[in-house]
């Protein structure tokens, strides 16, 4: 029986851009240093410590002033936070496309998304002023598919706009592309094709090919594999990929594998509850 189409293709486009742009690297790293690293930051916004995790980043761009890393990353932490204010993050748990449709509407923080946006703006005039000097430039690749990643969350999970988010997600895969063939270990780029060839494989056939004529495909298990890839391996991107894979377990009823997801995250990330909430939920629900 085939759902509704919006329902199924607004939750593709969800996943994938949710999944395409976050993660952090858990490197046990002191904020309290002269020169605070990229991973640190990444590491207090999943710990959900914003404020701080702010402080890192902006303090790494003032050193790196013309690198873009720093200003998308820190889009990131101020995406993710408006996450965690909207119960976004819970909401990928979510086993049904009934219970997806059903949640509430989100109201955004109009400062938020302003800022959101001039860091981003700020990020890719950076990058590519960068790229047209070195087409190869290993970071910018990065900040651009990043950012790419960023503007497809905002637009999908908050906004709802899922064509603009499948839009920017397309954007995302592309950087993503030139990134590994600029740096075939940069494993963390194998997350935004492994997102989309999960979800798209996991969809009728009907809903495929309509995909398919927009450039969108996917591979179920090929997708899982990429996923695994840069949770085994990835630097910004591996603790989310593990997010991903648990969200992925889940929804394949692989309660063991997504346990053990969980039970590691909590364990790198003890400030934030999200991983021993669906730790709980994954026990006592149906």
């Amino acid at each position: 029986m085939i759902l509704n189409f919006k329902a199924r293709m607004g939750q593709a486009i969800l996943w994938t851009a949710t999944f395409a742009c976050l993660g952090a690297r858990a490197a046990a790293a002191d904020v309290n240093i002269v020169a605070p690293s990229l991973d640190s930051g990444f590491r207090l916004m999943y710990d959900l410590e914003f404020d701080q995790a702010h402080r890192v980043f902006s303090s790494w761009q003032a050193e790196h002033p013309d690198d873009p890393v720093g200003l998308v990353s820190d889009a990131a932490g101020l995406l993710f936070s408006e996450f965690n204010r909207l119960g976004v993050l819970e909401g990928q748990f979510y086993e049904d496309d009934h219970t997806f449709q059903a949640r509430k509407k989100l109201l955004p923080d109009p400062a938020v998304r302003e800022r959101f946006d001039t860091e981003l703006s700020q990020a890719e005039d950076k990058a590519r002023a960068r790229l047209a000097a070195n087409a190869k430039d290993r970071d910018a690749l990065f900040a651009m598919a990043l950012a790419s990643g960023l503007r497809a969350d905002y637009a999908a999970l908050i906004e709802k706009s899922n064509f603009t988010a499948l839009r920017y997600t397309k954007e995302a895969t592309r950087w993503a592309d030139q990134l590994l063939a600029v740096d075939p270990d940069c494993y963390d780029a194998h997350l935004a094709s492994g997102i989309s060839q999960y979800i798209i494989g996991s969809m009728a056939a009907p809903m495929r090919w309509i995909l398919r004529l927009g450039g969108v495909s996917g591979d179920k298990k090929a997708g899982i594999e990429e996923l695994q890839v840069t949770a085994q391996h990835g630097h910004y991107l591996g603790p989310f990929a593990r997010i991903l894979l648990a969200i992925a377990y889940v929804r394949e009823k692989d309660k063991t594998r997504a346990r053990e997801m969980l039970e590691s995250l909590r364990g790198e990330f003890p400030g934030n509850p999200l991983f021993a909430h669906e730790l709980t939920r994954l026990e006592t629900g149906p």
